[in-house]
């Protein structure tokens, strides 16, 4: 618990600015946000494996290694494409349609 005295003749403000920094630095501020719900150790395991994540990322874009991944198409499932008019099925039960005979009719 953060606790200051009042010195003679220190006014409020200067007290209270030197209760904020004690507070600060005894990171009683960032305790109380981690204390304020609960969180399942599942949840705790991925957000400390995350931070570990961002600091790596960090660390190696501070050595001039790192490289994001610039394909927005890894990682998700593609829709098959769906075959056209003039184009043939996958299965070949359907056939193409022939341009010749129908010039020549």
């Amino acid at each position: 618990m953060a606790e200051i005295k009042l010195q003679e003749g220190e006014s409020i403000e200067n007290a209270l600015r030197r209760f904020k920094r004690k507070v600060q630095q005894e990171d009683i501020i960032k305790d109380i946000k981690k204390h304020s719900f609960y969180l399942k150790p599942g949840d705790k395991r991925r957000a400390k494996q995350a931070l570990a994540r961002k600091r790596s990322r960090k660390k190696l874009r501070r050595e001039g290694e790192y490289r994001p991944c610039r394909r927005p198409w890894v990682g998700r499932a593609r829709k098959p494409r769906a075959a056209g008019p003039f184009e043939a099925s996958r299965d070949e039960t359907h056939p193409r349609p022939s341009l010749t005979s129908a010039a020549g009719a």
